[in-house]
């Protein structure tokens, strides 16, 4: 592991304060350090950011993070970025969680049946985004693929209305994208919240 502590410590110093003061400590947006850190490893598999993921996957479990919270982070990336961007993730957390004595695999946390997915993955879509998605899987293979994974509309805005249907507020997904802001950068992080804003409005 490199020590940027002592090649690059004027770097390391502002990082750090920004990453974990500034943004933490930021008056109204607090989240539980469950929430940030999941947000964080999520963040981390969408920027492919490997070696700041094997950093943080520790502080993240030590804080709370479940194993099977960390393994279902990974295993849902795989509908948004794919398997060939995922499958460092994964081996990054059998690496972590064997390291901490986690015996492997984890027990099943399956809620579908191979038979039953596509059904109830076109139901969780009608759930959060409203039923004409019940139908929708049915306008060609792709959408078909989509809904059997569980994978929802590719817009952002959609996504952000879809988190409002279950209970979280814009509030809270603002807290949510500033948090993840330092390891994203800002321009993802401003298209975040404008499309909060958006999804807020209508």
């Amino acid at each position: 592991m490199k020590n940027y502590r002592e090649t690059d410590p004027e770097f390391v110093e502002r990082v750090e304060h920004f990453a974990f003061d500034e943004v933490v400590n930021e008056p109204g947006q607090q989240l539980d350090e469950v929430t940030r850190h999941m947000a964080i490893l999520a963040t981390l598999l969408g920027c492919q950011g490997t070696d700041v993921f094997r950093r943080e996957l520790p502080q993240a479990l030590d804080v709370g993070v479940t194993p099977v919270m960390a393994k279902e982070i990974v295993y849902q990336a795989v509908d948004y970025l794919g398997m060939g961007r995922v499958l460092p993730f994964l081996d990054i957390t059998n690496e972590v969680l064997t390291a901490r004595g986690v015996a492997l695999p984890l027990e099943g946390q399956a809620t579908t049946t191979m038979e039953d997915r596509l059904e109830n993955g076109a139901q969780a879509q009608a759930d959060i985004f409203g039923t004409q998605m019940l139908e929708a899987w049915k306008a060609g293979h792709i959408n078909r693929w989509l809904a059997a994974n569980c994978c929802c509309e590719p817009q952002l805005t959609s996504h952000a209305k879809g988190n409002m249907n279950l209970g979280n507020d814009k509030d809270f997904l603002i807290w949510v994208t500033s948090q993840c802001l330092p390891y994203i950068g800002s321009p993802r992080s401003l298209n975040a919240v404008t499309c909060v804003n958006k999804a807020a409005e209508g």
